[in-house]
């Protein structure tokens, strides 16, 4: 589903001049609706992401979502607030809510949104344990 210009500064990180001057330059290709509006492909925005090089051979890993860590829970996002350079990303998992907070930058490459299926991944090195 194509995006508003503000979703996509959101996901971009970029502030909203920013992505209507990219628009206006020609820099960020949009379709128009019929009542004038302009709205962003996701796939247009993946060329504005930056991803690493990665070089495939024997060993290498194809697939970044492969990860050591064990401690990962798996629920859905059910709230993304960003301000500035960081996000709270809300994450409901078998009925409890855990909060993390990660750079803006990160929810814009993930594409994070509400009612996505994530995972948290734990790392820590003390796990305590409360009795009320």
């Amino acid at each position: 589903m194509p995006l508003k210009p503000k979703e996509a500064a959101l996901r971009l990180v970029v502030s909203y001049p920013t992505l209507k001057k990219w628009i206006y330059s020609g820099q960020l290709h949009t379709v128009t609706t019929p009542g004038g509006h302009h709205r962003i492909a996701e796939a247009e925005l993946d060329r504005f992401i930056p991803r690493a090089e990665v070089k495939a051979g024997p060993g290498r890993r194809r697939n970044f979502q492969r990860i050591s860590g064990r401690n990962q829970l798996v629920g859905s996002v059910v709230d993304v607030k960003i301000q500035g350079f960081l996000a709270q990303v809300r994450i409901s998992i078998a009925g409890q809510v855990i909060t993390s907070i990660i750079t803006a930058e990160a929810v814009g490459e993930m594409r994070l949104k509400k009612g996505d299926m994530v995972a948290a991944l734990i790392k820590s090195t003390e796990v305590m344990i409360v009795r009320p």
